[in-house]
């Protein structure tokens, strides 16, 4: 039977089962549902998950400590076909990939695919964009396009990292947390009234870890972490119908930087494999600095009964100085020296209404921003060093819509839609120097280019209309489902790391991709069970493929409309109370994927081939698990939360060319939080067991075999076994 078919059968079948067994279900025996407590802004306004036609995760503070979350990394074990990595040589840059769409090549001017959200502020770049989760209220997970009303960039989906709000009265929370590899975390929030419509308040934190491995040439800590982060917020309500929130937050991590793990043997024996994954041999050095920071205001006016206007003003920048050491050996035969800087200005303004039988919002955004960045490849067989540097301004003008129409008491109608226009105008720069040294570009000695490979500036537009409809039913009170069409888009721009040499059309850039998805989803509640659950099919369509290979005297890399690809899958998550003191979180994702078309430039002939039947979609394993229980009891006078929990991920691969070496084979992850809180609720101590099979995966990789790289192949690696203790004091 054809496998589509099979699919549309097995999700009738299981609407049919669940829906019947809703309606016989009318009125809960067990009280209200989670799901009426849980308020997610995922439509940009404040409603019950249950009534919101989307697939959305959201995991609240109080989850997060009873798993132990430090940063959105941990989103990836709790979220169905979700991938939250740190990148490749980073300690702060974020990875991220939902359904298979997403952004592996963090390189300036280059555009991710699902887009962060830090209080409804948009992070444009993602370095530094791997958050450390404190003084959080909530993280939520939208997952597929959300074009309509978070535009550009949002064709996997979007992350939201919603802070807490300042409180009424005085509060001081202290938290500190000491674990293996000598890790000592140390937190402070808290906030001040000020007048009764005025408060002031912050957070403050320090992580701080020895590293998992060492660089055996230096001496130095490999996969440490020595990262400082803040913020500081005031909230005022000068009138009763008017609020302003100004915050200004800032991160700056001094971790070394990531050199990888060699996974093939070089040429001499300081090339040799190390016997632990975390080792390195590098001899580039050791000083990585990465810094971001941001300012919001945040104005919210009531017009009248139905009206609401909202203001979100933003500025953000952030720079990254950096190196990796690609061959991990001491010999400067494959080394990457970076430096990074971006800045943003956001504007935008929504009106929120709410009529009888009418809601929604309607609003304009705005973003000028500014990316740049140079990185050298150092090639000492070859004695000469390959420099980039470039930058790309952006503007984007955005115009949207998200309406709801009650068509009945329990039939709705969603409408979103939004138009985009975004002016690029990028410059690359790219060129050969004599010296196995670093180039003028980058501080070396200064020189003239041996050949210049690139040198252009170039502009281009382009504008998208990305449209969204939903129809959903109530089929009880507990119960909604739904059917969806959206799509979204990534920007096109210009690659900056461009070869003119070896590919002439690189100074033309290359267009958007975009995303059309179709969902079918149910959400609610059944007696003790909340849950939700959807059947998806996607169209990606001019998709972006970053390619770097090697070719005579150097690294060919070019940024590529290469085709299309479909993919379907499913998705069921939920929390099921099994007792009243026991409860179980689960989550399952699957997904299928093929390309079918994937045209490849071939270097020899000059010429794009098909080569469809060669290649899969990165970062994409067909299933994805979580079960996690947690038992609540008396203990001491307070209360004792223990929670196990496993998490699985299939095979897949780094890149679109599957590879052996660095594919990772599934695994699975096992954790343990023990939490206990006096019954003041002032104190609060935690004991946190992670990876605690010892399990060693991949999360990222490099691929330049031959003489010339020395054979560099490599690898990154997920944590190791870790344990940590913490106590948390609040006043």
């Amino acid at each position: 039977m054809n496998r589509y078919v099979k699919t549309a059968l097995l999700a009738g079948a299981a609407w049919s089962a669940l829906s019947t067994f809703a309606v016989a279900q009318e009125a809960p025996q067990d009280g209200v549902s989670a799901l009426d407590d849980v308020v997610v802004s995922a439509r940009r306004r404040d409603e019950l998950l249950k009534d919101v036609p989307i697939s959305v995760s959201a995991i609240g503070a109080e989850r997060l400590e009873q798993t132990g979350a430090a940063d959105i990394t941990a989103l990836q074990q709790q979220t169905p076909n979700a991938t939250v990595q740190v990148a490749r040589g980073s300690n702060s840059t974020l990875i991220s990939f939902i359904r298979g769409v997403g952004q592996q090549d963090p390189l300036w001017g280059f555009e991710p695919g699902v887009g962060l959200y830090v209080d409804d502020v948009y992070v444009a770049r993602p370095q530094g964009a791997v958050l450390d989760i404190y003084d959080v209220q909530r993280i939520e997970v939208l997952r597929g396009p959300q074009g309509s009303l978070y535009g550009r960039n949002t064709v996997g989906g979007a992350v939201k990292y919603v802070t807490n709000s300042l409180s009424n009265d005085p509060e001081l929370t202290l938290r500190g947390a000491y674990g293996s590899y000598n890790q000592i975390d140390l937190m402070a929030a808290g906030s001040l009234p000020l007048a009764d419509n005025f408060r002031v308040g912050g957070a403050i934190a320090s992580y701080q870890r020895d590293g998992y491995g060492t660089n055996v040439n230096t001496g130095a800590e490999h996969y440490n972490k020595d990262v400082l982060a803040g913020r500081v917020s005031a909230e005022w309500e000068p009138r009763s119908d008017m609020s302003i929130r100004l915050a200004y937050d800032r991160v700056q991590d001094d971790s070394n930087p990531r050199h990888g793990h060699r996974e093939v043997a070089g040429a001499t024996p300081a090339g040799a494999v190390r016997p632990s994954v975390y080792d390195t041999n590098a001899g580039v050095g050791d000083v990585n600095s990465v810094m971001t920071q941001g300012a919001s205001a945040t104005v919210r006016l009531e017009l009248n009964d139905n009206w609401t206007f909202k203001s979100i003003t933003a500025w953000r920048d952030g720079e990254t100085d950096t190196v990796i050491d690609f061959d991990n050996t001491p010999a400067p035969t494959l080394d990457i020296p970076a430096f990074y800087a971006d800045d943003q200005f956001t504007q935008e303004f929504q009106f929120l209404f709410d009529f009888d039988r009418i809601q929604g919002v309607a609003g304009f955004f705005y973003l000028d921003g500014h990316a740049e960045g140079a990185f050298d490849t150092i090639l000492g067989n070859a004695g000469i060093v390959i420099g980039t540097a470039g930058q790309v301004d952006t503007e984007s003008w955005a115009g949207f819509a998200d309406i709801n129409f009650d068509l009945t008491d329990r039939l709705h109608l969603g409408l979103g839609m939004r138009y985009t226009l975004d002016e690029k105008r990028g410059t690359v720069f790219r060129a050969n120097y004599l010296g196995a040294v670093r180039s003028p570009l980058l501080g070396g000695t200064v020189r003239a280019p041996l050949l210049v490979r690139t040198n252009y500036t170039n502009s281009k537009d382009f504008t998208q209309f990305t449209p969204r409809i939903a129809l959903s039913y109530d089929l009880t009170d507990d119960m909604t489902t739904y059917v969806s069409y959206s799509q979204g888009f990534k920007s096109g721009g210009f690659d900056m790391r461009g070869d003119a040499v070896f590919t002439p059309n690189t100074v033309n850039g290359y267009n958007p991709e975009t995303v059309d998805s179709y969902e079918i989803g149910l959400k609610g509640a059944l007696d003790r069970l909340t849950f939700a659950a959807s059947v998806f099919y996607n169209e990606y369509q001019d998709q972006q493929v970053t390619t770097q290979v090697p070719a005579v005297g150097g690294i060919a890399s070019f940024v590529d409309n290469v085709g299309s690809s479909t993919f379907y899958g499913a998705e069921f998550e939920g929390q099921l109370r099994i007792l009243d003191n026991l409860s179980a979180n689960f989550a399952v994702g699957y997904l299928h994927s093929d390309f079918e078309e994937f045209l490849r430039y071939n270097l020899t002939l000059a010429r794009f081939e098909d080569i469809s039947n060669q290649v899969v979609l990165q970062n994409a394993p067909e299933w994805t698990g979580y079960l996690g229980f947690t038992w609540i009891g008396d203990v001491a006078g307070g209360a004792l939360a223990v929670t196990p929990s496993v998490s699985y991920r299939g095979d897949y691969s780094q890149f679109e060319f599957p590879n052996p070496i660095l594919d990772q084979k599934a695994y699975s992850l096992v954790d343990l939080s023990i939490v206990w809180t006096d019954p003041t609720d002032r104190f609060t101590l935690g004991l946190y067991g992670k990876n605690l099979t010892d399990e060693a995966y991949r999360v990222g990789g490099y691929n330049f075999p031959g003489a010339l790289f020395d054979n560099s192949v490599i690898g990154y690696y997920g944590p190791p076994q870790t344990v940590t203790a913490s106590l948390q004091v609040k006043f």
